[in-house]
């Protein structure tokens, strides 16, 4: 048997209006908009009556509609360079549950590591209306045109003029990462540096370069994407067995040495040593597990969200930057130099 639904059921039922809750808790509107938003002073016993209610009819509140009386929508913009990079979905998922926790819904938007989707992406976002943004920008070069003048901004891992920062001490961790081998006995060492046109690529390949060189030979230098996919020179430059050990400014580039130099036939730690950076969560499920200096992603989300707080609440207020501690962590990838074994 078939039961045809009535008209009434056809008939798309209008949504609950703040007016109605008001009228069935017997509050006056703004008693319920009080209660709704936990301002004003409105006894409990009224607030929960007017919330129950509201639960009740099913009220929904209108967003659109609250963004025009505040002049907030509650809405933060997240701006990531590369989902595909182990690093970002840790510090995205922190940032989503730091803002959640501040009341605010966040919109993440990747770049896909391309200065004109960059733009165009923050220009959508504010578009929008959102109270705020946190971003990682592909460099330390601000895309063309851009302007996100009147939206609080705090910018991540890079150094960029005119917004509040929070960063890792890239060149300390740097020195870190050598220190690693020069401990373990390494003096002929390799270094693959991140891309030069961000600051804390450069900073992580100079405090590595200034202490190899200071304790030992800094045989070779080279440059890599942010990615576990190694270029012919430094396939070439690993095939040349010169080197004992290899600094990787990242540890999507650590795992690339680390495929290659088995491709080659070579064992690591027991024929070359290899150290990242950014200890991100597979670097010590590869085998070997990788030795790398930790960034402290999650801290620094948190900060993030913290100092957009205060940016959004105080938006004269001097711009700051905020620079976390990093830790060097020791794993099976880094062994003493066959001839010291």
């Amino acid at each position: 048997m078939q039961v045809k639904p009535s008209e009434e059921d056809d008939a798309p039922r209008s949504a609950v209006t703040l007016k109605q809750v008001a009228e069935a808790a017997g509050v006056s509107l703004a008693t319920a908009s009080y209660a709704l938003n936990d301002g004003g002073s409105v006894g409990q016993q009224t607030r929960e009556r007017v919330k129950a209610v509201a639960q009740r009819l099913g009220y929904k509140p209108n967003a659109s509609a609250k963004a025009m009386r505040t002049g907030r929508t509650g809405a933060l913009g997240l701006v990531l360079p590369d989902l595909t990079n182990p690093f970002f979905p840790p510090l995205a998922q922190t940032v989503i549950v730091a803002a959640r926790d501040a009341g605010y819904d966040v919109f993440l938007t990747d770049t896909l590591g391309d200065k004109d989707t960059e733009r165009r992406s923050i220009e959508a976002l504010i578009r929008r209306g959102i109270d705020g943004l946190v971003w990682f920008p592909i460099d330390d070069i601000a895309p063309a045109e851009l302007s996100t003048r009147g939206t609080p901004t705090v910018v991540i891992d890079r150094t960029l003029e005119g917004y509040d920062c929070v960063v890792a001490d890239c060149d300390a961790g740097g020195r870190k990462a050598a220190a690693l081998l020069l401990a373990a006995g390494h003096r002929r060492i390799g270094l693959i540096s991140g891309p030069s046109a961000a600051l804390s690529a450069r900073q992580r390949a100079t405090g590595a370069r200034e202490l190899v060189q200071a304790q030992g030979q800094l045989v070779w230098e080279l440059e890599a994407a942010f990615s576990a996919d190694l270029d012919v020179d430094i396939a070439q430059r690993l095939a040349q067995r010169d080197v004992t050990a290899v600094i990787a400014a990242a540890d999507l580039i650590a795992l690339g040495v680390i495929k290659q130099l088995q491709q080659l036939g070579l064992r690591v730690p027991q024929d070359v040593s290899v150290v990242g950076f950014d200890n991100i969560p597979s670097s010590d499920l590869c085998n070997p597990a990788l030795s790398t200096i930790d960034i402290p992603v999650h801290e620094m989300g948190i900060e993030a969200v913290q100092l957009l707080m205060r940016r959004i609440a105080a938006p004269n207020d001097p711009r700051r930057r905020v620079v976390f501690d990093v830790t060097a962590v020791e794993r099976a990838s880094i062994a003493p130099p066959a001839q010291d074994r």
